[in-house]
């Protein structure tokens, strides 16, 4: 061999040695990270926001976990890890790593931190230090203007929430006591008349089919039922064993008739063969048998209720004429607005959009009208409130509607709070909102006196 070649075989071997010990030789000067693991943790986050883009959380938060073992001093993983969490409703974990996205950026870290951790107190119920980091995030944003309206959005939300609650008007809410709530997501209260059967939604493991929904990797929802033991004070064990009610995908009944015999469900087959739909959440009809178990829902054959979007959450007046329900078919899958259709005979009509005082810009969702039609309940993040989705009250005045009102502090919160049913012959209400422990949140079920409440709200 050649004094030439030997001087590039030793050369050569150098070279690839010292790529392959990259993580002891070759450091950046503020950090013990190599180059080669620095490379890999950003060419994770970019993985892992594709999947976050595409609604698959917790996908993405696994490879965001990935990227800060690669790179523990990337204040971007740590940034995307907390969104993930918050996401996911896991607060506690979420303000854990925006504060460390914060202690690993320089004086001039994105203005998106802030907001996280700004959020994030928010929905802990902390608003002063949500204040504090909303503002630091308006001092840092150089987004369009559309952020900005956004962030005062948020902070108009926090001095709202501060004022209902020192105003002192509170309505007592507490958990339902029994085995309504399960540690699982449980919501979205359907009563009999008499207000002795409840139904409700549930993502518990007992799912039919024992199916998960392929983005979040949660189970399926199924519609289930329990019975008030009024020697107990008590709702008794609920089932999902309601007839053929429930399939393999999402279940969720919305309308129970006054005299319990029929009813309104939305269902969504998209990840299940069990029954056909359009491909995206419908409403279906369905009628008690006489064997006291659910048959078979069938579809709504009309193009203006069910499309290729979704439709859910359907209530309806006493007499079964008149329909409200929740559509997201303008394409946007962060708005949904609430729809009105009425019967034509025996045949529904043309659905129509209600007005833009009560429809915005943002989500309304989970309408419950009052059995004769005066009083419109719903969940809308496109109002003022005081966080997330609040609960407001509209009133038909034929030929428009009462600008919406919000129901106040404990029905609502600085979380999202929906699926508001009130009966008045009870003197109660139940909301499905947040139950916060340690640093992960459920949704619960809460029952609400409302004694001393009446409407028009003024």
């Amino acid at each position: 061999m050649s004094s030439i070649k030997v001087v590039l075989s030793v050369l050569a071997i150098t070279f690839y040695a010292n790529l392959l010990s990259a993580k002891d030789t070759i450091l950046p000067p503020d950090s013990t990270t190599s180059i080669v693991d620095k490379t890999a943790s950003t060419y994770m986050i970019e993985e892992g926001k594709t999947l976050y883009n595409d609604g698959k959380i917790k996908d993405a938060l696994i490879k965001f976990r990935q990227a800060t073992v690669k790179d523990p001093n990337s204040w971007k993983a740590a940034y995307w890890v907390g969104k993930c969490h918050y996401q996911l409703d896991n607060f506690g974990y979420a303000l854990k790593y925006a504060n460390t996205a914060i202690s690993l950026g320089d004086d001039k870290v994105a203005d998106e931190i802030y907001f996280l951790l700004g959020t994030t107190y928010h929905r802990l119920g902390n608003l002063d230090s949500a204040l504090i980091n909303y503002s630091k995030s308006l001092e840092l944003l150089s987004k369009p203007r559309a952020k900005v309206l956004l962030v005062d959005n948020y902070i108009a939300e926090c001095k709202f929430a501060d004022s209902i609650i020192k105003s002192g008007k509170v309505h007592e809410r507490k958990l339902l006591d029994g085995d309504v709530n399960s540690g699982y997501d449980d919501y979205g209260v359907v009563l009999s008349n008499d207000g002795m059967t409840m139904y409700f939604t549930s993502r518990r493991s007992n799912t039919t089919g024992g199916g998960m929904n392929p983005d979040d990797q949660r189970y399926f929802e199924d519609a289930y039922v329990s019975k008030y033991n009024k020697e107990e004070g008590k709702w008794e064990d609920a089932t999902n064993e309601l007839g053929r009610l429930n399939s393999e995908g999402f279940d969720a009944l919305n309308f129970l008739s006054p005299d319990g015999l029929t009813a309104v469900m939305t269902l969504n087959s998209t990840y299940s063969e069990a029954k056909s739909t359009t491909k995206g959440s419908d409403l279906c009809e369905l009628k008690l048998s006489n064997k006291d178990t659910w048959n078979s829902p069938k579809i709504i054959k009309n193009k203006s209720i069910n499309t290729s979007y979704f439709e859910g959450s359907a209530s309806l007046t006493a007499d079964g004429n008149t329909m409200y329900f929740v559509s997201d078919r303008k394409g946007e899958k962060s708005s949904t607005d609430i729809y009105v259709v009425e019967k034509d005979g025996k045949k529904w009509g043309e659905a129509k959009p209600l007005p833009m005082n009560v429809n915005t810009t943002g989500r309304e969702t989970t309408p419950f009208i009052t059995q004769d039609g005066r009083f419109l309940f719903f969940s809308s993040d496109g109002h003022i409130g005081m966080g997330g989705l609040d609960i407001y009250v509209s009133e038909n005045l034929g030929d428009s509607w009462g600008d919406p009102i919000n129901l106040g502090y404990g029905i609502n919160t600085v979380n999202n709070d929906s699926h508001f049913v009130y009966s008045k012959e009870l003197n109660k209400g139940f909301v499905s909102g947040y139950e916060i422990i340690g640093n992960k949140a459920s949704i619960d079920i809460y029952e609400v006196d409302l004694s001393n409440f009446s409407l028009p709200l003024k």
